[in-house]
């Protein structure tokens, strides 16, 4: 487990740095948003901190026909619920502390998530902030395609998986789309 929490704090200065270096990154991102796997309804995500924001990648989305849904947090260690979302509506904190839709919003079922992550790895493997959400969320939709969101620079050469880490389908960053295997 320290090595998990070592690598995340290494991983979130990464990020920082990453985020800092290259202000384009996520329009170049969602340059690429036709890349993505089909999906009638896609979980996009607020970003925090400096995870790649998901706002450019949300207007393709969106002018590409698909609908959109943002993640929420009712319950602490149950799988997240999602809620169908346009750019700009107005969002409020949900149970974990980050922006989602007011509890009107209809809940939808994504056929894709996108996803924030802290590190990533070429066989799928997704490092996250460590509180289980999407990993919970994941195992609860196993049908659901799961696409990471990340700068390019964000990838490592192995990610310690354990039986509760869900792989991811691929990831999008500032360079392109890739499935995993």
């Amino acid at each position: 487990m320290d090595a998990k929490r070592e690598l995340r704090a290494t991983m979130r200065a990464t990020r920082k740095r990453l985020a800092a270096l290259d202000a384009g990154a996520a329009a170049r991102a969602a340059d690429q948003a036709d890349a993505l796997p089909s999906g009638r309804v896609v979980a996009v995500y607020s970003a925090i901190g400096s995870e790649l924001d998901a706002d450019a990648l949300s207007l393709a989305l969106g002018r590409a026909g698909r609908q959109l849904c943002l993640p929420v947090v009712v319950e602490r260690d149950a799988p997240m619920i999602f809620r169908r979302w346009t750019p700009g509506e107005p969002l409020e904190l949900d149970g974990a502390g980050v922006p989602a839709p007011f509890p009107l919003a209809e809940i939808v079922e994504p056929d894709l998530i996108v996803t924030p992550l802290l590190a990533f790895d070429a066989r799928g493997g997704r490092l996250g902030q460590g509180g289980g959400y999407y990993d919970r969320t994941f195992a609860a939709r196993p049908a659901v395609i799961r696409i990471g969101l990340a700068y390019a620079g964000q990838e490592v050469d192995h990610l310690p998986v354990e039986a509760h880490d869900i792989r991811l389908h691929g990831v999008l960053t500032e360079t392109g789309y890739r499935p995993f295997a």
